[in-house]
């Protein structure tokens, strides 16, 4: 949290309820937990910083130079915050919880990645919902190589769980349900960001959401 806010990453605020978050992930996941939203984080930062010229040149850089607020931080670790307050409450289904929270974690990082770093690498950008070639950068706009940088951003994550659980079908789970999330976070910046009916960051919500839910239904499938 220090470093975060020393580094102007976070802001202070921000800052704090990113600790509620990892309270509870650690809650859902223990260390695993703590390690997978820790790399969502890195990941992301570097990502966002990557390139940043580049990107501003495209006006595509994120604000305020990357620095994230309340909001942005609740809308990547807030499902998987959840998943960890659940575990608290329902005695059941505990091995389920680390599962969905790595998911959400899992479509954070696909998201970011993809976005940050397919703007950068792509060559063909087009819309997800026409498939018609497109601004990269826009809501919407996907591009072969973003797609595979989110895949590679979803089996870090995977990995990552691995180690700490196990490696069994959780991984293959955790890789899907990221990479549906990043694409269902595409889906919705096409259809519904861009004419104004939500922002990114209930975007960013409801990505890690599908995720987590994706997860659960392959869980019990």
């Amino acid at each position: 949290m220090a470093l975060s806010v020393y580094f102007k990453k976070l802001t202070v605020v921000a800052a704090l309820n990113g600790v509620l978050c990892a309270l509870l992930v650690y809650a859902g996941a223990g260390f695993t937990g703590i390690a997978l939203m820790t790399t969502f984080f890195i990941t992301g930062t570097l990502a966002t910083s990557w390139k940043v010229d580049l990107k501003r040149s495209l006006k595509v850089a994120e604000e305020n130079k990357g620095q994230r607020k309340t909001s942005q931080v609740l809308a990547n670790a807030g499902v998987a915050a959840i998943a960890g307050l659940m575990s608290l409450i329902f005695e059941t289904g505990q091995t389920l919880w680390p599962v969905l929270i790595a998911a959400a974690f899992s479509a954070a990082t696909a998201d970011t990645l993809a976005s940050e770093l397919g703007t950068v690498y792509g060559k063909r950008f087009c819309n997800i919902l026409t498939f018609k070639p497109d601004l990269r950068g826009l809501d919407g706009v996907i591009s072969i190589e973003g797609t595979l940088i989110g895949l590679m951003g979803s089996a870090l994550i995977a990995y990552i769980y691995a180690i700490g659980f196990s490696f069994n079908t959780s991984f293959i789970i955790v890789v899907i349900s990221g990479t549906m999330g990043n694409l269902t976070d595409s889906f919705l910046g096409a259809w519904l960001e861009r004419k104004g009916i939500i922002k990114n960051d209930a975007v960013n919500f409801l990505n890690t959401l599908f995720a987590a839910a994706s997860a659960a239904l392959m869980w019990y499938l």
